[in-house]
């Protein structure tokens, strides 16, 4: 992708100062499992010493809880997190660390670089948990589910692959369920009421949820790439 057709990021990049080891770990640890850079076409697989099963994405990580909970749980599944913000990338790599995960490659960028490059069909599930709901009007365009990411995921994701999506912003609830419920290539797998007001069975929190900073009205949404 030409600097010039790069997508204008608007979140922040860098936050308190990290602690010695903290930068030791960006310095030492990110260059081993930072997904290469460029433009050429990434398949997942390559990424993985061997192979996975499946391969995960969750874009937006925050501290990485969830993203190192699945990882855990699930060490025959290839998981790919994308987070700009380095403090919250510096906090993964140590629960990395801490857990001996083997089976997390990071993308310390906007997702939205990323996408283009992964092979079609490449990806079985995507997770965008808690993201900016930019509430404001005049910037609904920041948001992160737009028709042309959407295009984007479906394109990435294996037929019958998930996308999950959480918030505790009505609006952003109402936005992302419009855009996703009438896409060509996605449906919505919500049977009752009760899908939406509750997480996954298979799903951990996010450490916004554990402290409690998420609202009442928490929405999560599940959407089916169609083909499988």
């Amino acid at each position: 992708m030409n600097p010039e057709e790069q997508p204008r990021f608007y979140g922040r990049r860098r936050g308190k100062k990290l602690r010695p080891g903290r930068s030791a770990l960006v310095a030492d640890l990110l260059p081993t499992l930072r997904v290469p850079p460029g433009d050429g076409p990434l398949d997942p697989a390559g990424l993985f010493d061997g192979g996975k099963s499946a391969y995960w994405m969750e874009i937006g990580f925050g501290a990485g809880e969830h993203l190192a909970d699945q990882a855990q749980a699930h060490p025959d599944i290839g998981f790919i997190g994308c987070e700009p913000f380095v403090n919250g990338v510096a906090t993964l790599l140590a629960q990395i660390t801490e857990r001996s995960l083997d089976n997390i490659r990071l993308h310390d960028d906007d997702a939205r670089q990323l996408l283009p490059r992964l092979a079609p069909g490449s990806i079985d599930r995507v997770y965008l948990l808690y993201s900016d709901p930019w509430p404001k009007k005049r910037h609904w365009n920041r948001r992160f589910v737009q028709r042309e990411t959407l295009d984007q995921l479906a394109r990435i994701l294996a037929p019958g692959g998930l996308f999950r999506f959480a918030t505790d912003h009505m609006g952003h609830a109402r936005w992302a369920l419009g855009l996703a419920a009438n896409h060509p290539e996605f449906e919505w797998t919500a049977r009752t009421a009760a899908d939406w007001r509750t997480r996954w069975t298979d799903g951990y929190p996010t450490r916004y949820e554990e402290k409690g900073l998420a609202g009442p009205h928490r929405v999560y949404l599940e959407f089916r790439r169609r083909g499988g």
